[in-house]
């Protein structure tokens, strides 16, 4: 495709404006909390967008459109529920997470349970952020760069990496807050205005039901479903969101960073606000895509997207659009940067050395972020031949990866007798029954056995739900027959829900008020849609 010199110099505005951040909040001074937590001074209209933009990276806006075209609606179950998954964060989890004063989730685990569970989460977390996040975001944005500009993957990859990286290696979480206020707005605004071509161009949403089965517009789908089982759409992902929104380093870091407990919790409800917005803005038009070029996208959804931008949008707004998809993929790219670099550099290099002053430990972070990124780039041939839908497999993996961590986060919250070595028997157990049907999975793709297919046959979010059972059995029986103490744990960390203080200020009955808004209307849409 031939961009016009309007597009070009809305893509080059939009590089100058990261390039000139990077400049702007480098600072050879910063302190740990200043580089991996914002100095802990993040306000709500701050966290909000940087939390919406971390989330939507460039597997979602074409892995959603792709999974809308291939199947319709359903795929939007994920988006509807972390609603709900967020209103867990704010309410449940925060104010523990902000009273006990930590960095990271394993260094939670550490005080909540024993250093071996930190040990465990650390290491799975880094690689599943290599295996998932990083190199599955650069798929995905290079799957458009090749499609519109015809780059090849890896140089699409290099030059993604380079301007996610700078920024993020320069100026930490603060650069990445502040550029992801604006980078949400563009992808929102892109995004909608790509929707409303693509219904003008296929006759509106009754246009849509014509031509399209009547099942692409139903959300809850029957139990015997392969992909989205109404038990795997309800309660599997809700297990799967647990993890994501309320227990990983990626999400959970930009509620570290709040300014203080009322102030995450107005964020995360403005994030919640968001996310009822990817349905009709990203899914959507992958019906949109279907109902035009049908033909052309049933083994390959995955182009949904890029042919909507490609073939329907004016001269101007292509380049807008490529602005709005590089500012999704680069600003989830610098959160999981930080992330990844706060997890190396607290709960391995910090724990190996103790004594480390600030200032190396920020240069440890910095360095690590570039061998993060060369190892995500190294593994991005090997996606290809785990699904032709980008979303299923990132979810897929994520469904094998999440039960065990949220077990044990849920468990430990809500019941003071779960103790450290019944916590981590579980994580262990529990990823090792995740691995075994991930294997499958791959297995059954090269290998023909009918025992073997029927075990991978079995939908990845009905897994998860039975897995996330399992791991609640084996962590409760485990701390009753071998029962710990908890003195010399950490009084930071609050066991149980009946300890925590009810704050009776203005200020949270404004949070309980909008939160109950925003489920209700998610509720009415999820029935509209039933």
């Amino acid at each position: 495709m031939i961009l016009s010199g309007i597009d070009w110099t809305i893509i080059a505005i939009y590089f100058v404006f990261l390039f000139a951040v990077a400049y702007l909040f480098y600072d050879k001074s910063a302190s740990t909390a200043d580089y991996f937590l914002a100095s802990r001074k993040t306000r709500w209209f701050g966290m909000g967008p940087t939390i919406f933009a971390a989330n939507i990276s460039s597997e979602h806006v074409i892995g959603l459109a792709g999974a809308g075209a291939a199947t319709g609606l359903a795929v939007g179950a994920y988006e509807w529920m972390a609603v709900f998954c967020l209103f867990v964060l704010g309410w449940l989890f925060v104010p523990h997470y902000l009273n006990s004063k930590v960095f990271t989730m394993p260094e939670f685990l550490e005080l909540r349970y024993n250093s071996a569970c930190r040990w465990y989460l650390s290491t799975v977390s880094i690689l599943a952020y290599v295996f998932t996040k990083i190199s599955v975001s650069l798929f995905a944005g290079a799957i458009l760069l090749k499609f519109i500009l015809g780059w090849d993957y890896l140089t699409s990859s290099i030059i993604l990496v380079l301007a996610a990286g700078l920024y993020t290696v320069a100026g930490g979480l603060r650069a990445v807050i502040f550029t992801d206020f604006f980078q949400s707005a563009i992808l929102i605004v892109g995004s909608a205005l790509l929707t409303f071509f693509g219904l003008r161009e296929a006759g509106g949403f009754n246009g849509l039901r014509e031509n399209l089965p009547e099942d692409f517009f139903q959300m809850i789908k029957p139990a015997s479903d392969k992909v989205y089982p109404w038990t795997g759409t309800t309660i599997g992902i809700f297990i799967l969101g647990i993890w994501y929104w309320a227990t990983d380093q990626f999400i959970v870091q930009k509620a570290l960073s709040a300014k203080n407990i009322s102030h995450a919790r107005a964020g995360i409800n403005f994030t919640a606000l968001l996310k009822i917005l990817p349905v009709f803005i990203l899914v959507l038009p992958g019906l949109v895509a279907r109902s035009l070029w049908g033909e052309e996208l049933i083994h390959s959804p995955d182009q949904a997207y890029p042919l909507l931008v490609t073939r329907l949008l004016p001269q101007g707004l292509v380049g807008l659009m490529i602005a709005a998809l590089l500012a999704a993929l680069i600003s989830s790219l610098a959160a999981v940067f930080n992330s990844s670099s706060t997890l190396f550099t607290m709960d391995i290099y910090k724990k190996l050395h103790p004594g480390t002053p600030d200032k190396k430990l920020v240069m440890v972070g910095r360095l690590s972020t570039v061998v993060l990124i060369v190892v995500g780039i190294l593994w991005i041939p090997l996606i290809r031949h785990m699904s032709n839908q980008i979303y299923q497999y990132l979810q897929s993996v994520q469904a094998y990866i999440s039960p065990p961590i949220a077990a044990v986060f849920l468990v430990g919250i809500l019941w003071k007798k779960a103790n450290g070595k019944a916590a981590i028997i579980t994580l262990v157990s529990g990823g090792l029954l995740g691995l075994i049907k991930f294997g499958a999975d791959i297995v059954s793709k090269f290998h023909s056995n009918q025992m073997l297919e029927v075990f991978a046959s079995v939908s990845f979010l009905n897994y998860c739900v039975v897995l996330f059972v399992v791991c609640l059995l084996i962590l409760i029986s485990i701390s009753l027959l071998y029962p710990e103490h908890l003195a010399g744990k950490s009084e930071a960390v609050v066991i149980a829900i009946s300890e925590t203080k009810f704050d009776n200020s203005m200020w949270n009955w404004v949070n309980i008020v909008v939160s109950v808004f925003i489920g209700l209307t998610v509720i009415t849409l999820w029935a509209y849609f039933a």
